[in-house]
């Protein structure tokens, strides 16, 4: 195997897990191209990624194009697309082919892909907007709210569930579509299937987009999101992991401790 390796200059102590990274490839006789986040070349056929989520986020979009298999070295907070083994035992699972693959879904708009999701507000970010959505071109609601999310069922558990969404399976097909604090009563999340073309227009000014957490520079009055043709192809060394994750990392159903 030969191997991509990419690393964020920006997460604190990349340098000491990159050296070591490095040290157990060149012991194990691995051909590997170390790469920066920004500078990302395809010269392997698996690619290891040190950092947290929005770093495999970004080398996961990436790496798509070509089918490459990405797997995150978690050094951010939560890390839910990545792994916290031990990086000798890491490498050795590599090598010796212990590792499943999930192919994910992913949206595509202006140009972008989204592995986690499209976040629509008004270029005004301090007051609500009136936002129209639009499903296959025709109307299904109007809201007044902060804004809408656009979620993959890989962002089902970012944004998406921060604002109430609900949690999906992250190989599914699917769309979560929610609303940012609506002022209504009656505004919940919607599910669609993911063959559905979104429009998010607006009423009264300029719409604001950011993909995958990062803002784009340019407003703009509509915006329409399709199932991207590709998708994120993730690496993981345990099946099963996404229950856990929700347990261990979300606390998700855990009952209450006494005091």
């Amino acid at each position: 195997m030969k191997f991509n390796v990419v690393y964020n200059k920006n997460i604190p102590n990349y340098k000491e897990t990159l050296s070591e990274l490095e040290t157990l490839l060149i012991s194990n006789k691995v051909e590997f191209c170390s790469y920066e986040l920004d500078s990302m070349e395809n010269f392997g056929d698996f690619t290891l990624v040190i950092g947290g989520d929005g770093t495999i986020l970004k080398a996961a979009r990436f790496y798509s194009d070509t089918k490459t298999p990405v797997l995150g070295i978690n050094l951010g907070r939560l890390g839910f697309l990545s792994q916290q083994e031990s990086l000798s035992n890491l490498i050795e699972a590599v090598l010796e082919g212990e590792y499943y693959i999930e192919e994910r879904m992913m949206l595509s708009a202006v140009g972008r892909l989204a592995l986690n999701d499209f976040v629509i507000k008004g270029c005004d970010s301090s007051r609500t907007s009136k936002i129209i959505l639009e499903i296959n071109d025709s109307i299904v609601c109007d809201y007044i709210a902060d804004g809408l999310i656009i979620s993959t069922p890989t962002g089902s558990t970012a944004y998406g569930l921060s604002a109430g969404g609900p949690v999906l399976y992250p190989t599914m097909e699917a769309i979560v579509i929610v609303p940012i604090c609506p002022h209504t009563l009656n505004a919940r999340p919607l599910v669609v299937p993911f063959s559905e073309k979104i429009t998010i227009k607006t009423g009264d000014k300029l719409l604001s987009v950011s993909v995958d957490g990062f803002e784009m520079s340019e407003c703009t009055e509509k915006i329409t999101i399709k199932t991207a043709p590709q998708k994120a192809v993730l690496a993981f060394l345990d099946k099963g992991r996404f229950y856990s994750v929700l347990r261990n990392k979300l606390h998700w159903g855990i009952s209450p401790k006494a005091y």
